[in-house]
């Protein structure tokens, strides 16, 4: 079969193949994208003591199309001597505010590790991709405290000028607004057909 194809069309049969190789490699990559704030290891200018209930997030555009979330990054220092468990809450933003249903059907868990040197930062990392949870247009994505923990002073990477940073301090309080430091959360997201 070899001696069947010119030396000429065999150089045209293998740039199409590495063609059709490269554009299905670019096709991969456009499938997944970064919404958030960019991720800093930098000081840690907003902190929150874990107090079962509170809230901490950010609002992030996912797109007027649909996309499902993969994983939640974001870098933190914590201050206590216990590790701080949380979960992942994902809200429809409803005007200025966040809407109050919570999009995350199933409890998806986190932990914040204990650290006896308060310099380290640490990067948490949520796998989100098996909870099948799809988005579109302004989120906002938060964890909560899952237990209290006296004297925690969580720290978390962030920026300024960056759309801020939500709270709510009980499950019972309304949300809060820090217009200018928002804390640097993202999320890996899968653009859907």
């Amino acid at each position: 079969m070899l001696n069947l194809i010119s030396p000429r069309n065999f150089v045209k049969l293998l740039a199409v193949c590495f063609l059709s190789f490269v554009a299905v490699g670019v096709f991969a990559q456009d499938k997944t994208k970064t919404i958030g704030n960019k991720l800093r290891t930098g000081s840690s200018n907003t902190s929150f003591d874990a107090v079962k209930g509170r809230q901490v997030g950010i609002e992030m555009n996912a797109g007027k199309n649909p996309v499902q979330l993969l994983k939640l990054s974001f870098h933190t220092q914590n201050r206590s001597n216990d590790s701080i468990p949380f979960k992942v809450n994902v809200y429809q933003m409803a005007g200025k505010l966040p809407n109050e249903a919570n999009l995350v059907k199933d409890e998806i868990k986190g932990y914040i590790k204990k650290y006896n040197n308060q310099d380290n930062h640490q990067l948490i990392t949520v796998d989100l991709s098996s909870y099948n949870v799809k988005v579109a247009g302004d989120i906002v994505v938060s964890i909560e405290f899952l237990a209290t923990k006296t004297g925690s002073n969580i720290g978390f990477a962030c920026g300024l000028f960056n759309g801020g940073t939500f709270h709510k301090d009980t499950e019972t309080e309304p949300w809060k607004k820090i217009p200018v430091v928002g804390v640097d959360f993202n999320v890996l997201v899968k653009k859907l057909k």
